[in-house]
């Protein structure tokens, strides 16, 4: 093995058991009260009668939409599929200790940063695996889809591509919670080049890292380890691919597709596409966002409104 890729090799071990092991929520944010409320609606729809139907419409009105009669769900209660929804859910989450304590912890940093925010309740619900839409978060309520996080290996999964079952964990709860948040937070860019989406994916996910301050760094990216370990592995050539390439300003909306919207891989269009993780574009902004940040006294909130050449120029990155 030649000296560079064991260095390299030894300094991407040396990272993730950094991030393994050196994460501590700072006591400004545990010290933090947060009256959090979880409804878990999916124990109440699974264990409801006949009998009991009126009084569930009534309490939840925004999950029975005005098209489905009475019919309909008395129906559902008795689908074989809804059944077995239920039993698996139950399965993983038996209780509330799970959701209590990751969501408690999350929005914790939320009101740390942004202290006017009220806390949403929480509904839990399934939805035969609808995982586009597995959270829905609005300004007094969190609607989160347990039957999408029911772990990678669930046989439930078997017909979606691995590259989006792969994060269909309970611990990315939060994460996608947190994404939902962070777009509320984060300007889009008035302008587009390639550049532009890049930092606007960076400001996101460094958000996103505050407020998951123990998270490690390659599930707030949605990354396995492996494809956390490309990411660092690779970073000069996938920068040096971007600069030679002249696609840094480049206008052209397919580079999104190529680098930054969810697929099983990037595509450089090169024999070794197949081997990197998809997204890369999002870490590549990151990187950049985060070393302006570190070489700049500005506060976070400040960032967030700086346009993409500002933060670019003054970055100081260097892969």
């Amino acid at each position: 093995m030649k000296w560079d890729r064991l260095i390299t090799v030894l300094f991407v071990v040396v990272v993730l058991y950094s991030c393994k092991t050196d994460k501590k929520i700072p006591d400004a944010i545990t010290g933090i009260d947060v009256a959090l409320q979880v409804d878990r609606f999916d124990k109440a729809f699974a264990d409801a009668t006949k009998g009991d139907w009126h009084n569930l419409k009534k309490a939840y009105p925004y999950l029975f939409p005005d098209q489905f009669d009475d019919a309909f769900w008395e129906e559902k209660l008795k689908d074989t599929l809804q059944i077995e929804i239920n039993k698996e859910v139950r399965q993983v989450f038996p209780d509330n200790t799970f959701l209590d304590r990751e969501l408690t912890e999350f929005f914790k940093h939320v009101k740390y940063y942004y202290p006017s925010t009220i806390v949403p309740k929480i509904i839990t619900v399934t939805s035969e695996v609808e995982y586009r839409n597995r959270i829905i978060l609005a300004d007094t309520l969190a609607l989160i889809s347990l039957d999408c996080y029911l772990g990678s290996e669930h046989p439930f999964y078997g017909g979606i591509s691995q590259y989006l079952v792969k994060n269909f964990r309970r611990e990315q709860i939060t994460v996608d919670i947190a994404e939902a948040f962070v777009k509320t937070k984060v300007p889009a860019p008035q302008a587009f080049s390639f550049m532009d989406a890049l930092i606007y994916e960076g400001k996101q996910l460094y958000l996103m890292e505050q407020l998951l301050s123990i998270k490690p760094i390659h599930e707030v990216l949605g990354y396995t380890e492996e494809e956390y370990e490309f990411a660092i592995g690779n970073e000069v050539n996938i920068w040096e691919f971007f600069v030679r390439k002249e696609l840094l300003f480049s206008t052209d909306r397919k580079l999104l597709a190529r680098f930054i919207n969810p697929a099983p891989f990037s595509k450089f269009y090169l024999e070794l596409d197949n081997e990197t993780p998809g997204r890369i574009g999002r870490y590549i902004g990151y990187q950049i966002v985060k070393s302006y940040m570190e070489n700049n006294a500005v506060p976070m909130e400040t960032m967030l409104v700086h346009n993409a050449e500002l933060i670019f120029n003054n970055a100081k990155y260097k892969p």
